[in-house]
C-alpha cells in the first residue's frame, strides 16, 4: 500500500549508527509532538526505531527533517523507512530501551563519504587533500571489508595499515570525528593508487595515477576501477564509440548501462528527479537510482540505455569517485566489472584475468576488498522507494518486525533460505531477524555459484551463525536447491521446500507485517509448480502456513521451455496456436523461417519439448512480439519493458479502454482462471485496424489490471499482496493498487525487499520458520 492510498498510514524507520547516548530519542519526541504525530520511539539493540502515524503529509516532514536537524552528536549511517497500516497510536512517547538481540556492532553496510570527509579531500591545505581513501567514524567501508567481529581495524583488511601518529591522536581522541574510525587513514599510513595496463605493469602512482585515469576515460578508452564492493568499468558517456566498445567487449549488447553524474546539477540537466529521488541519491545508501530521463537532453550517447525512457544514475560515493569525477566533470558509465550474469571482480589479479579482454587500464589500490557488493538500484513507485536491487548501502542491514505473530514466529528460529536461481540472494533468520545477503545474482556460472557458496559462510561466520533448517526453491534442479539439500544431508537438517511464488507472497507479507489470510497475486516468468507445469500468473489464497492456488492465468505451451525466455516470439507463436489461428504470415511477422516455424509447430501440437504455463511473464513477452517490439531478448525481461515502456502518459494511459480478461472455472485444480485469449484477439484486431502501439500497449495493461480487480472480487479478501517480478512494472503496479483501493480493497506491495526473485529468500525464510513452529 502506498503512503497516499488506503485507509491509514504509520511510518517505520530503522535507524543505525551513533544515534544512542546523544538525544535522539527526545529529538524524535519533540518533533512527533510538533507534528501532533501518534506513536513511540524506542533504543534497541540495533539503533533507534520509530513507528509514528498521522496525515501523509506529516510522516513525509518528520521523515526528511529526522536527518536535517538531527542532534549535533548523532551520525545516521542508515536509515530505512517503511510504510504500513495504521494501529490506532493515541499519543506519541518514548519507550524504555530494549535490550534483546545481538548487539549491531555487528555488520553495518559500506557508506557513502560523508559531507566533512568530502570537504577535506577538496579543501587545498588539508592534510588529506586529494587522498582517494579518506573516511570517518561517519562514513566509509564496512561490509567489504570486515573479516569479524568486533568491528575494530584488525578485524578488516585495514590490519596491515600501520596508523601514523597523527591519524592515531585522531583514533584515540573521543572528541575527533575520526575516533575510534576502524579504517582511518591518510597518505602518510594508508592505502595508495595505482594505475596499472593490462599486464599489470604500473603506469603511474598516487595522484598521477588518478589523473591518468581521467586523461584515459577523455580519449574513449575503459578503466577498470577498483570500488568499494569490487571492480567497476567505466567510459566516457558521451562518447558513442567509447560505449560501444565497452558493449561489445562486456557481451551487454543492449541492457541499459548505469551512470555516474559529478553532481546534481548534472543529474537535473539530464533527468526529472523529485525531491524524494534526490534524497535518495545523496543518501548514505547512494543506490542507482532510475529517473525518468529529458527528452530534449542530448548529452549522453544514445547506446547509453537504447529505446528505454529511464536512466539509471548515481552520485559519486567514494573519495576515490568524488576525485575522479571532479577531475572529469562530466559523466560516466559505472557498470560492474564483470561479464554478463558473473559476481563482480574483487581482487586485483582476479580483475587482471576476468577483466583483461575488456579494460584498458586498471585503477587499482592495495586496500583489500573480502567480499563483493554491488550497487544497490531503487525506483520510486506510489511516492516511495522500491529497491529492485538491494546490495551496497543495505546489505547486510537485517529486516525487523514490530511485536506480534510474526516476530514472536522468527523470534527462537534459525532459518538459512537459499533464495532462487536468478537474482540470488539468501537469508539467515536469527534472533527474531531477518538478514538478508546482498544481491549475488545468476547462479547460471561456475563464478556466481561459487560466490553463492562464499556468501553462505560468510554471513553464517560473521552472525556465529547455525542453521537449524534449510528453505530452498520447489525446484529440485536448481544449484541453489542441490545444495541445500546436500547441506541437510550432511549436517542432519530440516530441508524444507518452498513452492517459488508462494515465497514472492511471503516475502511481501513479512514486508508488511501481515500474519494473513490474504489473496496474493504473484506474478513473474516463471516458477515451478508442484503439479509440474511452469507458474508464473498465480493467484494464492492463505498465509505463511499454507496457501491455496485458487486462480491463473489461462494456461498455453512454451516450444523450446526456456528458450521462449530468450524468444518472445515464441510465447507469441504459443498464443495464437493456444487460440487455434494459424500462423499465417508468421514467417514475417515473427521472424521464424519456413522450417523453424513447422517444427515449433510440431512441438507444440504434440506437446514435446513444450510445457504448459501459467506465465504473465510470458505473456507480457507474446504481446510485445506481436506488436514487433521485441522477438527476442537480449537480455531477461526486454520484451516486457518495451512494451511498459511505450506506454502514453500514466494519465493518458488510465483512459484508454481495457481489454477483457472474463473470469472462467479452472480445469487444473484451482477455483478460476483469468482468459487472456480475448485481450490477443482484441491486440491482432488493434493491430489490423492500424491502432497506435502506444494505445495497445494502454488497453492490454489496464486489461490486466481489471483481471486481478476481478480476481480479488471474486474471492472476496479484504487484504490483497502483490509480489513478483511483473510488478517492477511501474504503470501496472500504481494501476493495480488504485484500482483495488477504489474497490475497497487494502494493497500491500514491497518496499525494502525486491519484488523480483531478491526478495524470494526472505519468503523462504518466513514460511520455514512458521513450518517449523507449527
Amino acid at each position: 500500500m502506498g503512503p497516499e492510498e488506503g485507509h491509514g498510514h504509520r511510518l517505520r524507520v530503522i535507524i543505525h549508527g551513533a544515534v544512542q547516548g546523544v538525544g535522539f530519542r527526545p529529538f524524535v519526541y519533540r518533533l512527533a509532538t510538533e507534528l501532533d504525530l501518534a506513536g513511540w520511539v524506542i533504543n534497541d539493540a540495533s539503533g533507534v526505531q520509530i513507528e509514528v502515524e498521522g496525515p501523509v503529509e506529516r510522516l513525509r516532514d518528520l521523515l526528511s527533517r529526522l536527518e536535517a536537524e538531527r542532534p549535533p552528536l548523532a551520525v545516521i549511517l542508515s536509515l530505512e523507512a517503511s510504510w504500513l497500516d495504521a494501529v490506532g497510536f493515541t499519543e506519541f512517547r518514548i519507550e524504555e530501551s530494549a535490550g534483546e538481540g545481538a548487539p549491531t556492532v555487528l555488520v553495518l553496510p559500506d557508506v557513502a563519504t560523508c559531507a566533512d570527509c568530502r570537504s577535506d579531500i577538496l579543501e587545498r591545505g588539508n592534510r588529506r587533500c586529494g587522498y582517494p581513501f579518506t573516511n570517518c567514524t561517519n562514513c566509509g567501508p564496512r561490509y567489504s571489508i570486515i573479516s569479524g567481529l568486533p568491528y575494530d581495524r584488525p578485524m578488516t583488511t585495514m590490519a596491515g595499515f600501520k596508523l601514523c601518529p597523527v591519524c592515531d591522536d585522531e583514533y584515540k581522541n573521543p572528541e575527533d570525528r575520526r575516533f575510534h574510525a576502524q579504517p582511518n587513514a591518510c597518505p602518510a599510513c594508508g592505502p595508495r593508487l595505482e594505475l596499472w595496463d593490462e599486464q599489470g605493469e604500473v603506469l603511474a602512482r598516487r595522484e598521477e595515477a588518478l589523473e591518468e585515469a581521467a586523461t584515459a576515460i577523455g580519449q574513449g578508452r575503459i578503466v577498470a576501477l577498483k570500488g568499494l564492493g569490487g571492480y567497476q568499468l567505466l567510459v566516457d558517456a558521451r562518447d558513442e564509440r567509447a560505449v560501444a566498445r565497452l558493449r561489445e567487449r562486456k557481451h551487454r549488447e543492449e541492457k541499459p548501462l548505469a551512470l555516474m553524474f559529478p553532481d546534481m546539477k548534472g543529474v537535473k540537466e539530464a533527468c526529472r528527479v523529485s525531491v524524494d529521488e534526490a534524497r535518495s541519491l545523496q543518501a548514505p545508501e547512494s543506490p542507482i537510482v532510475l529517473l525518468r530521463r529529458r527528452a530534449q537532453h542530448e548529452g549522453l550517447a544514445p547506446n547509453v540505455a537504447p529505446g528505454n525512457p529511464y536512466l539509471g544514475v548515481m552520485l559519486p560515493y567514494t573519495p576515490l569517485h568524488h576525485l575522479l569525477m571532479t577531475e572529469l566533470g562530466y559523466p560516466v558509465v559505472a557498470t560492474s566489472g564483470n561479464l554478463s550474469e558473473e559476481p563482480m571482480a574483487i581482487g586485483e589479479r582476479e580483475a587482471l584475468e576476468r577483466l583483461g579482454s575488456i579494460a584498458d587500464v586498471f585503477l587499482v589500490h592495495d586496500r583489500p576488498i573480502l567480499r563483493h557488493v554491488d550497487d544497490s538500484i531503487v525506483r520510486f513507485v506510489n511516492g516511495r522507494e522500491l529497491v529492485l536491487r538491494r546490495a551496497r548501502g543495505y546489505a547486510p542491514l537485517p529486516l525487523t518486525f514490530s511485536p506480534g505473530l510474526l516476530a514472536d514466529t522468527l523470534a527462537n528460529s534459525e532459518v538459512l533460505a537459499v533464495g532462487a536461481h536468478l537474482k540470488n540472494s539468501v537469508a539467515l533468520a536469527t534472533g527474531g531477524r531477518v538478514f538478508l545477503s546482498q544481491h549475488i545474482g545468476d547462479l547460471a556460472t561456475t563464478e556466481a555459484y561459487n560466490a553463492f557458496e562464499r556468501v553462505i559462510q560468510d554471513l553464517s561466520e560473521l552472525l556465529e551463525f547455525e542453521p537449524g533448517l534449510v528453505a530452498c526453491d520447489l525446484h529440485p534442479d536448481h544449484l541453489c536447491s542441490r545444495f541445500a539439500r546436500e547441506l541437510a544431508t550432511q549436517r542432519g537438517l530440516t530441508l524444507i521446500k518452498v513452492q517459488h511464488h508462494e515465497a514472492h507472497i511471503a516475502s511481501a507479507m513479512a514486508e508488511n507485517d501481515l500474519t494473513g489470510p490474504v489473496l496474493g497475486v504473484s506474478w513473474d516468468g516463471t516458477g515451478y509448480g508442484p503439479d509440474g507445469t511452469v507458474w508464473g500468473g498465480e493467484f494464492l489464497l492463505g498465509d505463511p502456513t499454507g496457501f491455496e492456488r485458487v486462480g491463473h492465468l489461462q494456461p498455453f505451451r512454451l516450444p523450446g521451455g526456456d528458450m521462449a525466455a530468450r524468444e518472445p516470439r515464441r510465447s507469441a507463436l504459443a498464443l495464437l496456436h493456444e487460440m487455434d489461428i494459424e500462423a499465417e504470415g508468421g514467417t514475417e511477422a515473427l521472424g521464424f523461417g519456413a522450417s523453424e516455424l513447422a517444427t515449433l509447430t510440431a512441438m507444440l501440437e504434440k506437446g514435446y519439448n513444450a510445457p504448459v504455463t501459467t506465465s504473465a511473464g510470458r505473456l507480457f513477452d507474446g504481446v510485445s512480439a506481436l506488436l514487433g517490439l521485441k522477438r527476442k531478448n537480449a537480455f531477461e525481461g526486454q520484451a516486457a519493458m518495451a512494451l511498459e515502456f511505450i506506454l502514453p502518459p500514466a494519465s493518458e494511459a488510465a483512459k484508454q479502454w481495457a481489454y477483457p480478461m472474463p473470469i472462467s472455472p479452472s480445469r487444473r485444480k484451482a477455483r478460476f482462471q483469468l482468459e487472456w485469449w480475448r485481450m490477443v484477439e482484441h491486440v491482432r484486431n488493434d493491430l489490423g485496424k492500424g491502432v497506435e502501439p502506444a494505445k495497445i500497449a494502454a488497453r492490454f495493461h489496464n486489461g490486466l489490471v481489471e483481471g486481478i480487480v476481478s480476481a480479488a472480487q471474486h474471492i472476496d479478501e479484504h487484504n490483497v499482496v502483490l509480489s513478483g517480478g511483473c510488478f517492477q512494472n511501474r504503470y501496472l503496479l500504481e494501476r493495480t493498487v488504485t484500482r483495488l483501493n477504489e474497490e475497497g480493497f487494502a494493497v500491500y506491495t514491497h518496499q525494502r525487499v525486491p519484488p523480483n526473485d531478491g526478495g524470494i529468500a526472505l519468503g523462504q525464510a518466513v514460511i520455514g520458520a512458521y513450518i517449523s513452529k507449527s
